[in-house]
């Protein structure tokens, strides 16, 4: 187990994780910019670390005072938390290279889940639904015409790179598609710095449903039941529910064993989200995959039981899991 812990973050994350390293009798350091000097965060840990101004780019997003942070003060590992460096695969990397222990998946498999193109290839070739659409980016306009024309319109357009519901277009037929596709790669690049898009059949009414994965190096992956983030603005979610209201026992259990199926396949550790389109009809389809600690996170803690910041820790210790899915219990 780690002595030491470094949480490269700020706020109620950050706290969070502090008092999950706390029970675990882990040391914690905070790291903060000069704004942040008296948070919370700060004061709740054993030792803290002013890593630069209060811009954010030159504190929490350098992952130089980062790993320095944690070289001064002896920890042996980082818990990135959510936002930030928490799905950066290079600063990944850095840890490995300065023989830190990340606290989450590997390098490669952000990179692998951050592309969406290759994320949705890698989940097909596991055996998991995906919605139909391009194999990877698309080359060109004219390849989107006739990709179009073949699973027919309404269809969505997606930056390959894209995240927080940012670059995603809904095109409604072959002349919009037209206007739309330079556009959207600039918009793409502007955000991303990436302009590469893939296209997708447009799911009208479909729901959001998201499931609660944790993989250890020991072969062992288990779901801890679904999220409902059906509730958006503007594709930011609202409201999280669990279990969800609209999902039977019968597909629930279709929906998580396949999160776990492709979990399984794909060797993933530690904590992650994979994340489904449900029709009406009751068909589901892959979307994406969130490689760290969620927001949401909590709901399914209330749910299950289970300490999920805590199983990261022990996940990336070496520890096998503590539990099977047969001693999981939702009492939502």
């Amino acid at each position: 187990m780690f002595k030491k812990i470094l949480i490269a973050n700020r706020g109620e994350v950050a706290v969070r994780i502090m008092r999950a390293c706390k029970e675990l009798g882990i040391a914690t350091v905070a790291v903060h910019s000069e704004g942040d000097r008296q948070s919370l965060h700060v004061r709740a840990a054993d030792e803290d670390v002013c890593i630069g101004p209060s811009d954010a780019s030159r504190s929490y997003l350098d992952p130089v005072r980062i790993i320095s942070a944690a070289e001064v003060t002896g920890a042996d590992a980082i818990h990135p938390g959510y936002g930030f460096l928490a799905e950066n695969a290079r600063f990944v990397d850095i840890c490995d290279e300065c023989d830190i222990t990340f606290i989450g998946p590997s390098g490669d498999m952000i990179r692998r889940m951050g592309d969406k193109a290759v994320a949705k290839k890698t989940m097909a070739d596991a055996g998991v639904p995906v919605v139909p659409g391009s194999d990877g980016p698309l080359k060109s306009l004219d390849e989107a015409r006739v990709l179009g024309s073949e699973i027919g319109y309404p269809v969505i357009l997606k930056a390959v790179s894209g995240g927080g519901g940012k670059g995603i277009r809904v095109i409604e037929n072959e002349d919009q598609l037209a206007r739309s596709y330079d556009i959207a790669r600039n918009e793409a690049r502007s955000a991303f710095s990436d302009d590469s898009l893939y296209l997708e059949k447009f799911i009208d009414r479909a729901r959001h449903i998201e499931v609660q994965i944790l993989g250890d190096a020991h072969g062992n992956t288990v779901h801890l039941g679904e999220r409902d983030c059906t509730v958006q603005r503007r594709r930011q979610k609202l409201i999280e529910e669990s279990p969800s209201p609209v999902v039977s026992p019968e597909l629930r259990e279709a929906i998580c064993t396949t999160a776990v199926r492709g979990a399984a396949n794909i060797g993933y550790t530690n904590a992650g989200t994979i994340e489904f389109l449900l029709t009406e009809s009751g068909e589901f389809y892959f979307m994406e995959m969130n490689t760290r600690v969620q927001v949401e996170h909590p709901v399914t803690e209330m749910v299950t039981g289970i300490d999920i910041v805590r199983e990261q820790i022990r996940i990336a210790s070496g520890l096998p899991l503590g539990f099977t899915q047969d001693d999981i219990r939702m009492q939502g």
